[in-house]
């Protein structure tokens, strides 16, 4: 898209553009003041609106959210550039060496097709790569596993690190178990809890409900299940299903406030009842 001008900007436009923000001269105050500790969670964040964008269908807001991360890329590239530790052409040179490195059969030999789809070539390779960083940087196997990450999914990445080693169960069967195990231990911690209960949950009872969420990962890994996105599709159905509470109430001129608990959960039945007719 062009401005009005007719000029449209490019990636040099906008590496022009951050330099200039971050000119401890000339920039932004505000840019020119953040760090990458403080950057780090816009660049979380936009990931997250990047994907809720897709969620939605939004093509217009996809494309505004694909330009923020980008930014958050070209914001991180500048801050190592100006310490002389690498720069966006680098990130670049990085990526696109990973992207032939791992794609043989499309970039080497063509007949590397087949083990590219049948024998999990791409994991092949990259389990190589991460092993020799491994021997070179990291003493375990599960650091390299970011805590960066949303727990749900960074708990579903260390199962199947360790999972290769084959330290894992065999089926869903025992996990299973194992969740009905957490589920009466953190029933056991929250019986010895003050009644009524004061101040923070005892630690104890936080983590009990660790463990319980770690194995609800597991059963969705077992599964097949991305628990990120199922938790999003669960906290979509919540709103939607509120929001007709609040409008069925709305029409009689009332509030959730001014409705008792056994009206809405009967508002909240009829919601339910009228998404499973269509």
């Amino acid at each position: 898209m062009a401005d009005e001008s007719g000029k449209r900007y490019t990636l040099d436009d906008l590496l022009r553009v951050m330099a200039r923000l971050r000119d401890p001269e000339s920039g932004c105050p505000w840019d020119v003041e953040q760090s990458f500790e403080t950057i780090a969670p816009y660049t979380i964040e936009e990931a997250y609106e990047v994907a809720d964008a897709i969620s939605r269908g939004d093509v217009a807001a996809l494309k505004d959210e694909l330009g923020d991360l980008l930014l958050q890329v070209v914001y991180h590239a500048q801050m190592e550039s100006e310490q002389s530790r690498f720069d966006f052409g680098d990130v670049t040179d990085a990526i696109t060496r990973k992207m032939i490195r791992r794609h043989p059969h499309v970039f080497q030999d063509p007949g590397l097709q087949e083990a590219f789809v049948n024998a999990d070539l791409w994991q092949r390779i990259k389990d190589e790569e991460k092993a020799e960083r491994n021997d070179r940087d990291r003493p375990s196997r599960l650091d390299d596993v970011t805590l960066a990450l949303p727990a749900l999914t960074r708990a579903v990445k260390l199962q199947k690190r360790a999972a290769k080693v084959g330290f894992d169960w065999p089926s869903l069967a025992p996990v299973l178990a194992k969740a009905e195990e957490e589920i009466a231990e953190l029933k056991a911690a929250i019986e010895e809890m003050p009644k009524p209960p004061q101040g923070k949950p005892p630690q104890r009872v936080a983590e009990e409900f660790g463990d319980l969420l770690f194995v609800m990962a597991n059963v969705a890994r077992h599964l097949g299940v991305d628990p990120e996105a199922a938790l999003r599709d669960a906290n979509a159905k919540f709103v939607r299903r509120f929001q007709s509470i609040e409008a069925a109430l709305a029409a009689d001129g009332r509030k959730p406030e001014d409705a008792t608990l056994e009206e809405m959960d009967q508002l909240w039945d009829e919601a339910k009842a009228a998404e499973a007719k269509d």
